[in-house]
Order: structure tokens, then C-alpha cells, then sequence
């Protein structure tokens, strides 16, 4: 366990900004737009030897009268939570505005927590500018810091205050390696907006742990959720709805696509769910093919097959047969987040894919096997050339990834390079892991895929 700091407060001051800086990484999204967390950001933070988990939080609104009112309710129960977890608070103001009444209702409503509270008093460009930006809120009675995240202002001493906060809660972190152990299984969540992701995700932990709603594009930002289900421990990532180029409206939602797929490749395992309303999309072609190029481990969900009468389900099948031939070991699972059909088969799957992804084979039995197999099958004559095989080697990364050193790696046809793969995946017992094979000319030294 970490001690842990949020950050609070209405909407616009700033606090991706400073989470960011804190951590010196980009982490959050951050952009002028206000509201743009929505769901609670965890990351870690250190400081000297001092180590805390560090939570952003969206824009707390206390009052709505307008059309997003519900809406800003489940920013604020995510808001909540994050405040009732957390050890310490930072609650972050606009120092160029002053003091708003949303500010004071925000300080009320965490003073009640009685945990120790820091006024990161944001936008203060400089020690010349501090009195007239502190007046406002010395009447808060909380002690105050002035910083400027975006030019770097005193942000060394908010980090110090920071370890402070977090020596102070009498927590002694687990170590870096056990900590990383507890997030068992990484899973990305990857599809078009208002796919289903974050319902899934609920229905899969058992709690409202990201927020579900029918605007597309709720979750703009990568959302990390640690649980354990049959003694075994996942952490998601529920990332941004993914849209065509042309449907990418503004820079924040392109940020937020980026992000979506950069979370599929650190991600152990993603799931792409996919509308079966909608059906196969060009969209959903795209990142399949995306995916399947990147050598991404990677399942399918179709997700509200509720919704889907048999005949139709009968032509969404075709569709992914048809789409699939390029990488027809991705497994397809049918689900529906309402009735919870198919939803208790994608977390073995996720495991057991992420098992076949760690398969390691000794050199030797290897180049034995393989032989055998193109003594049998040699490969065709290119120009009056064939090529020949030296040795083959399994490099040191995931998915599984084998280098054929020959001749002339030119000889090598796409149809011959399918044949080996399929070879080495009956013989490895490979069916739904994605497989790299590399050949390498050992006079030229260059490499083709």
C-alpha cells in the first residue's frame, strides 16, 4: 500500500497540470476545455526516496441546473471516492481568477474529512505576484502554497510538501517489484466510443468504477482499475473511445486516441470491443489491422449481442471471419454487458493468451524440429535460387518472436513465410498468441518480417 494524495477542486484551476508536473510525466490529459478528467487518475510519485500514489480527479461542480446535471453527479461521486481513499489533500485554486464560491463550497465539503489539506494556489507567476494572489484565501484557514505549473514556479516545493504529506501517514510502501505484482495482468480496453468498455469493465470488477454514460466519449483519458477475480489479479485500462480521422473534432480527442493506442502496447492483453449494433465497421477494420501488424495480443469482444437477433448474429460472424484472415488466430467472444453472457470467458482468455505470449523454446530441440519440417517442405525456387536454412533462434521479447538466419532473405515468399508460421504454431501449440518470424540474410545482415 502507498499513501495516497488527491487532488481536488472545480473545474479549470489546473490540476492535470500540476499531477503531471508532480510526477514529470504526462500522465493526464490536460487541455483548456474545462472538464476534462472525468474519471480519477491514479498514478506513483517519488520524491526523494519517497514514494506516494498520486490521484487527479475531475472538476468538482457542487451545483448544476443545466442539461449535464447528471452527468456532473458521476464526476462528483468519482471525486468522492477518490477524497474518502486518499490520505492527504491538495486542493488546487485559480490564482489569477481569486477565490470563487465554488472554491469555498469545495473546501467545505473536504474539510469535512478532517485529512491534512495544502491550497495549491495555481497560475502564480512569479514570488512578486504571491501577496495579491494569496489574499483571497487566507480565510480558509488551510495552509497555502502559490506554484505555476505551467512555467514551473515553486513546483520543487509542492513536491517536498508532497513526500511531507506522505511521511506523515506513518505508510511504509511496499516495494517497487511487489507493488508491480499487484497489478497482476494488464488489460486494455480498445474500441470506438460508446463500444461498451466501461460498462464492461464494471460488470467485470463489480462495482461503478469508471463512468458509464450515453454521450460518446465519456472516458477521454486511460483509466488503470486493479481488482482480483478467481485468486488472480488484472488491472484494465479503460482508454479512449478510438474514432475515424475524419470524426476527430479537436486536438484533445486526437490526444486522446494516441493515448488509447499507446495503452494497447504497454497493455499485456487488449480487448477490443466492438458494437455488434453497429456491426463491423471500417473503423473496426482499421484496428484490427492495426493491431494485427503490430503483433498485438489481442481479443475481440462483440459486445450488446443482446441486442442482435440470431440471423443477425449468423452475418456478424461472417464478418469477422471475413476481416480476420489476416490474422485469423485473434479469438472473437460474443457479449453482453446486461445479461452477462460471454463475460465470464474473457479474463481465461486473457490469461491464457498472455501465457502462449510468454512461451519460451530452447535452441536446440528448436532447429531439430524445424528441420525435419523444411527438409520435407523445402521452399520454392526464386530466380534458379532456393534458400537455405542455417539456424533459427527465439529472441528475448513477447509475443513470441523467431529469427530465421539464411542465405538470402529475398528467397522468402509471403506464401512460404505463412506456411512456417503456421508450422511453428502447431508444433508450439500457439493458437490465439500472435507470432513474429523474422529471416536474416547472414551475409547482408538485414532483416524482413
Amino acid at each position: 500500500m502507498l499513501p495516497t494524495i488527491a487532488l481536488v477542486g472545480r473545474p479549470n484551476v489546473g490540476k492535470s497540470t500540476i499531477f503531471n508536473r508532480l510526477l514529470r510525466k504526462k500522465r493526464a490529459l490536460t487541455h483548456d476545455m474545462p472538464g476534462i478528467t472525468r474519471d480519477r487518475i491514479y498514478d506513483e510519485g517519488h520524491y526523494e526516496g519517497v514514494r506516494y500514489a498520486l490521484v487527479d480527479t475531475g472538476g468538482l461542480v457542487m451545483e448544476s441546473d443545466n442539461d449535464s446535471e447528471e452527468f456532473q453527479v458521476d464526476i462528483f461521486d468519482q471525486a468522492r471516492e477518490a477524497i474518502e481513499e486518499a490520505h492527504a489533500l491538495l486542493l488546487v485554486v485559480d490564482g489569477r481568477l481569486g477565490m470563487t464560491p465554488l472554491d469555498e463550497q469545495v473546501a467545505a465539503y473536504i474539510r469535512q474529512s478532517n485529512k491534512p489539506i495544502v491550497v495549491v494556489v495555481n497560475k502564480v507567476d512569479g514570488s512578486e505576484l504571491e501577496d495579491q494572489a494569496l489574499s483571497e484565501f487566507h480565510c480558509l484557514g488551510m495552509e497555502i502554497m502559490p506554484v505555476s505549473a505551467e512555467h514551473g514556479f515553486n513546483l520543487e516545493a509542492l513536491r517536498a510538501k508532497v513526500a511531507e504529506l506522505a511521511e506523515n501517514t506513518g505508510i511504509v510502501p511496499e516495494d517497487e517489484e511487489a507493488d508491480d505484482e499487484k497489478k497482476g495482468l494488464k488489460i486494455a480496453m480498445l474500441g470506438r466510443p460508446n463500444a461498451g468498455k466501461s460498462s464492461m469493465v464494471n460488470a467485470l470488477t463489480g462495482e461503478e468504477r469508471v463512468i458509464v454514460s450515453e454521450i460518446a466519449g465519456t472516458t477521454r483519458d486511460s483509466v488503470d482499475v486493479t481488482f482480483e477475480s478467481g485468486g488472480k489479479v488484472f488491472t484494465f485500462v479503460d482508454t479512449a473511445g478510438v474514432r475515424r480521422r475524419t470524426n476527430i473534432s479537436n486536438q484533445l480527442e486526437r490526444f486522446s486516441v494516441v493515448r488509447a493506442l499507446k495503452s494497447s502496447k504497454k497493455a499485456d492483453v487488449t480487448v477490443m470491443v466492438v458494437d455488434a449494433l453497429g456491426g463491423l465497421t471500417k473503423q473496426d477494420k482499421r484496428l484490427i489491422d492495426f493491431l494485427a501488424k503490430e503483433a498485438t495480443p489481442f481479443i475481440i469482444a462483440v459486445n450488446k449481442v443482446d441486442l442482435v437477433s440470431l440471423e443477425e448474429r449468423n452475418e456478424l460472424r461472417a464478418g469477422f471471419e471475413m476481416a480476420l484472415r489476416i490474422a485469423n488466430h485473434v479469438p472473437v467472444i460474443y457479449t453482453s454487458c446486461v445479461t452477462k453472457s460471454g463475460l465470464g470467458g474473457i479474463l481465461p482468455l486473457a490469461a491464457k493468451l498472455k501465457k502462449e505470449c510468454s512461451l519460451r523454446v530452447s535452441t536446440g530441440p528448436l532447429n531439430r524440429i524445424m528441420k525435419e519440417v523444411i527438409e520435407k517442405h523445402q521452399p520454392p525456387v526464386v530466380k534458379r535460387r532456393r534458400a537455405k536454412f542455417k539456424y533459427l533462434t527465439q529472441a528475448d521479447e513477447e509475443p513470441p518472436t523467431f529469427i530465421f538466419f539464411i542465405n538470402d532473405e529475398r528467397l522468402i515468399r509471403p506464401t512460404y513465410h505463412r506456411f512456417l508460421e503456421n508450422k511453428l504454431r502447431k508444433i508450439l501449440n500457439v493458437k490465439i498468441a500472435p507470432l513474429n518470424i523474422y529471416f536474416r540474410s547472414t551475409a547482408k545482415n538485414k532483416v524482413t518480417r
